[in-house]
């Protein structure tokens, strides 16, 4: 009879919640009148938020308002980081009426977190980002731990935030420095944040404790934000916003960056109404998820993650020793020790090791690193006048200049003083391994590793192949690249390798048409219409114009097709000295030249920078230069930041369809430099 009832008369509800349900991706502790959930995702070290996650967290806050604890904390138990932003393999292609409906549910799930009784505190550490950020703002108190970082990076996806940030922030801290949080992309580290407003108190880890009985208490200071009441007026909003769009067109044109634009809409439209502004989120996501440019810049985070995944793997590698103290060997140097890397400098002139550990502490400095792990990163890179580290280093990296005699000298010295198994690479940009491997003692531990300047800011790093390579040794050196927190690609030896070789007809056609009567201006302001972060006259002072020339050599000389002619003054410019900004002068004068922000377009001049370097990806496609479009695009995309809402060459040149065509008509036009590769019959 009993069995009968139990099937009629259903389980109290209320004890079921008193009853802890189970989670895959939460750990529940209880201590005293304090429980804590433990974000904790399975078979992951980063967590994310996903719509899992969040669904748990939904049975989880039931069960809190249950038993009704005094206090309940939210953490992570993941050493990197609190959470680096919603799951977005979870929304990806996504249809718009399907969107909108998950994001409904989270928004449900942190509003229910929020209207707990009880007082909720956010113990934030490292990455703190996207939907991590959101869930730790639905909380009442957040707690930072010291090198806590805090940001909406979605806006570089081409979205904007969508579990609530748009309103919660800004009615957190000044509404004009939320906006500008989330319109750039850019984060708050610690000290900032808490000078916002973001956390409410910033403690080292063992402090953590006493900071969440003070906030349990109501002991926490935290300041008003009087300017969120100020900007709940439409008439203070509409100019803020003006202001807004002004700087924000300069920067993101809405027409490529449309996410920026919709935020600021729905802030001045409905910042005063936290309802409507929570309506008009969802529905503003989910809008931006249809659009071209979000598509592609969420391929572009695929992308970065396809070229992480193949450096998996130990490298093996916990000395490197760098030879060649100039701007690339000292970002290497300071970039690597920064990583955890023992570094050994080597160069034959004391000043510049000087001027590299100069260069280290400003590079520790604006990556935000604090007083200890800075020094513990000095000391981890020796300066080392006399290269004693050679013998002792697991790799060595040559980044001397551009000269095939010095290299050669430097390889002759390594002979016989290397350790065994210790792998030997080149920072070569322009000289191909094969002409440099005769001249080393372990053809099979040589390979080129490619970093791109400034290394502290640019992401992506070559792994050159040649015929003698050994495979082993290049999966440990992809391994190496991505221990130190940079993309490799693979890629095999080549002129140019892949992406100087998409690069230089950029440049090279720069001067061809200053060489016709174009100005600078009008140039560098078609590439930046584009989308280009720099105009090619801009970059190729940037580059160094002695090194432009170097590159255009070597593509004449290394490759069967014809190249665009350097003009006879470039190298009469570098004879004189005027080598680029490093030189005060090039083609523009550093003293009273200004290089253009902004562009205009001019579709002719657009074609004739951009196209060229689709067909120079097309090329490298044909020749299996790189194993797949995606890491073309991809290598193109961090390598030279090319236009990322437009999804890399490759696909630019997919989505347009006519770029054969149209590079055929610029042959009969400029010449044969335009003629379309024999790779575009197969590219489609």
């Amino acid at each position: 009879m009993t069995d009968v009832l139990d099937t009629i008369i259903p389980d109290d509800p209320a004890e079921d919640a008193a009853t802890p349900p189970e989670a895959e991706n939460w750990r529940l502790e209880k201590a005293g009148d304090t429980l804590t959930l433990w974000l904790d995702l399975k078979d992951t070290g980063t967590n994310v938020i996903s719509e899992a996650v969040l669904r748990e967290l939904d049975a989880l806050v039931a069960h809190v308002e249950a038993v009704q604890p005094k206090t309940l904390v939210l953490r992570s138990a993941k050493p990197g980081g609190f959470a680096a932003g919603a799951d977005i393999d979870g929304f990806s292609g996504l249809e718009r009426e399907a969107a909108e409906e998950m994001l409904t549910e989270g928004h449900r799930v942190l509003d229910r977190l929020e209207a707990l009784p009880m007082t909720t505190v956010a113990v934030i550490h490292g990455a703190t980002l996207g939907g991590g950020f959101e869930l730790a703002l639905a909380c009442d108190y957040r707690i930072g731990i010291e090198g806590v970082k805090t940001g909406f990076p979605e806006v570089q996806l081409g979205l904007h935030p969508g579990l609530g940030g748009t309103f919660r922030l800004p009615a957190l801290i000044d509404p004009v420095e939320a906006m500008q949080m989330m319109l750039t992309g850019k984060s708050a580290h610690d000290r900032k944040a808490k000078k916002l407003g973001i956390v409410d108190d910033l403690v080292p880890d063992r402090h953590v404790d006493a900071a969440v009985e003070a906030a349990a208490r109501g002991k926490v200071d935290r300041d008003t934000n009087l300017r969120a009441g100020a900007m709940r007026t439409g008439v203070a909003r509409s100019i803020a916003a003006s202001r807004m769009r002004s700087e924000t067109e300069k920067q993101a044109p809405k027409a490529d960056y449309p996410a920026p634009h919709a935020l600021i809409d729905l802030w001045a439209d409905h910042g005063g109404d936290r309802n409507a502004m929570q309506k008009g989120e969802i529905a503003s996501f989910a809008r931006l998820l249809e659009t071209e440019t979000a598509r592609n810049l969420i391929r572009v985070f695929f992308l970065r993650r396809k070229l992480k995944e193949g450096g998996k793997g130990d490298d093996g590698i916990d000395h490197v020793h760098v030879i060649g103290a100039g701007a690339m060997g000292a970002e290497i140097a300071a970039w690597s020790a920064m990583q955890g890397k023992r570094v050994t400098l080597e160069d034959v002139a004391l000043e510049p090791l000087g001027a590299a550990v100069k260069r280290a502490s400003k590079i520790y400095q604006k990556k935000h690193l604090s007083g200890i792990d800075a020094r513990d990163a000095l000391d981890r890179m020796m300066p080392d006048p006399s290269g004693l580290g050679r013998s002792r280093a697991d790799l060595v990296i040559e980044a001397v200049p551009e000269k095939p005699e010095l290299k050669e000298k430097i390889y002759a010295g390594l002979k016989g003083k290397l350790k065994p198994g210790a792998i030997l690479a080149s920072n070569t940009s322009s000289l191909k391994l094969s002409d440099l491997v005769d001249g080393v003692s372990a053809p099979t531990r040589f390979a080129g590793l490619h970093f791109f300047n400034p290394v502290s800011q640019m992401p992506l790093v070559e792994v050159v192949s040649h015929d003698r390579a050994d495979k082993k040794v290049l999966d440990r050196l992809a391994a190496f690249v991505a221990g130190i927190d940079r993309l490799p690609a693979r890629v095999t030896d080549y002129p140019g390798f892949l992406v100087n070789r998409v690069l230089a007809p950029y440049l090279m056609e720069a001067m061809a048409l200053l060489d016709e009567g174009k100005s600078k201006e009008e140039i560098d302001r078609a590439a930046l219409a584009f989308g280009m972060p720099m105009g090619p006259v801009t970059l190729a002072d940037q580059v160094g114009l002695d090194i432009c020339l170097e590159v255009a050599k070597s593509m004449r000389r290394d490759l069967d097709r014809p190249v665009a002619d350097t003009p006879d003054w470039l190298a009469e410019k570098v004879d004189k000295g005027e080598t680029g900004k490093k030189a005060g002068k090039g083609l523009y004068d550093y003293d009273s030249d200004e290089p253009p922000e902004t562009g205009e377009a001019d579709t002719e001049i657009a074609d004739r920078l951009i196209l060229p370097m689709c067909d120079a990806a097309v090329e490298c496609l044909r020749n299996g230069v790189a194993p797949d479009a995606d890491t073309i695009d991809g290598a193109v995309i961090f390598g030279t930041g090319w236009a990322p809402f437009r999804g890399g060459p490759l696909t630019y040149a997919r989505t347009r369809g006519d770029v054969p065509k149209v590079l055929s008509s610029l042959a009969d036009t400029h010449g044969p430099r335009f003629q379309p590769d024999a790779g575009w019959s197969d590219f489609g």
